[in-house]
């Protein structure tokens, strides 16, 4: 009956990536065709096709430019970022022992708000004037800092989950009230709302070293965790259970933590803060292919690049002739399911 039930539910996961799978190239391909020059998704397809010499179809140049210059980068960053916080928040939560952990948890984005800010406004430079390497590369340097801060804070390995979310609070708090000093202080109006706009989360300007950058610290990340699927869920049962199954608990929960660092340092170095992908993604894929991290965690990838895509269509789409921030989307879904998931916990407690 185990073996049934199991086989089961590893058919019923199988089934949820593949369609994830194919319900995310769908909404690739309506991600190219959105915007003030609409592209048909049969063109999207053939242009795909031509570039991969399966097929010679004519095309309007124009369209083929917009394909591969702006838009199909854009839609594949999108993907690899949701995919990235969701596959975070899933490993937070189980590390943490808390439904409502997510990926921001450890200061990591308010960390790479300061320090994208200090790029920003003060002209610190990572290279040759203000580009967009040095943006992502004081990004990167400030969310590395935070989680130094953190890894400091709540004594590296030795910590417990209490004494690491309490860090991570300490690192936002101080992280954000550095940000906002050097907002108030030294921005024009211009810089504030440039900044603001970021902080909120946008895919304006993304291009092609985007999605390699995305696509190795992603990639590399789902391959690493995948690694320790087994050892998460151990956790899931507390540390003092994965230790008497021979987990070494403090080695294991900072190689995860680092991992789920390097993903989320690497997505807000590009693309700003975007909220509630971590929090909301994990728990309606665990609903969907059950707790087991092996099924969760290519499910929480798949589940979050649709759902970050969908974001980006409907950013661009909700108020004529403007674009909102991603961010903006991701919490008028988020509120409602954060809101949802705090009251389950407090009927369970």
């Amino acid at each position: 009956m185990r073996n049934a039930a199991g086989t089961g539910t590893g058919l019923a996961a199988g089934g949820f990536l593949l369609a994830g799978v194919v319900l995310l190239l769908l909404a690739i391909g309506l991600n190219v065709g959105v915007g003030d020059l609409r592209i048909p998704l049969s063109t999207t397809f053939y242009a795909l096709t031509n570039a991969l010499g399966w097929t010679a179809e004519p095309l309007n140049r124009i369209h083929e430019t917009v394909i591969w210059d702006y838009r199909l980068s854009r839609s594949l960053v999108a993907a690899g970022c949701g995919a990235g916080l969701a596959l975070s928040g899933a490993v937070m939560q189980s590390l943490l022992r808390n439904p409502l952990a997510e990926p921001y948890v450890l200061g990591i984005s308010a960390g790479a708000s300061t320090g994208a800010v200090a790029v920003v406004i003060l002209g610190v430079s990572f290279g040759a004037g203000l580009s967009a390497v040095s943006l992502s590369a004081g990004a990167f340097a400030g969310a590395f800092a935070a989680f130094a801060f953190v890894a400091l804070l709540s004594n590296g390995t030795r910590s417990g989950a209490d004494r690491t979310i309490l860090a991570g609070v300490a690192a936002s708090q101080l992280f954000n009230a550095a940000t906002s000093y050097i907002v108030t202080t030294s921005a024009n109006a211009q810089q504030a709302r440039d900044v603001m706009f970021w902080l909120l989360g946008s895919f304006g300007g993304v291009r092609w070293p985007e999605v390699w950058l995305v696509t190795a610290a992603v990639g590399l990340g789902l391959l690493g965790c995948l690694l320790y699927a087994r050892i998460l869920d151990a956790f899931s049962f507390g540390d003092e259970a994965a230790a008497a199954l021979g987990v070494n608990t403090g080695r294991a929960r900072m190689v995860l933590f680092a991992i789920t660092a390097l993903m989320t340092a690497a997505i807000v170095s590009m693309v700003g803060s975007i909220g509630f992908v971590g929090l909301v993604v994990p728990h309606a894929v665990r609903f969907a292919v059950g707790p087991l991290h092996g099924r969760l965690l290519p499910g929480c990838a798949v589940a979050g690049a649709l759902f970050m895509v969908l974001a980006d269509v409907a950013s661009r789409v909700l108020v004529p002739q403007q674009i909102l921030p991603v961010g903006v989307v991701t919490a008028l879904v988020g509120v409602p399911v954060f809101s949802l998931i705090l009251y389950r916990v407090q009927r369970a407690s």
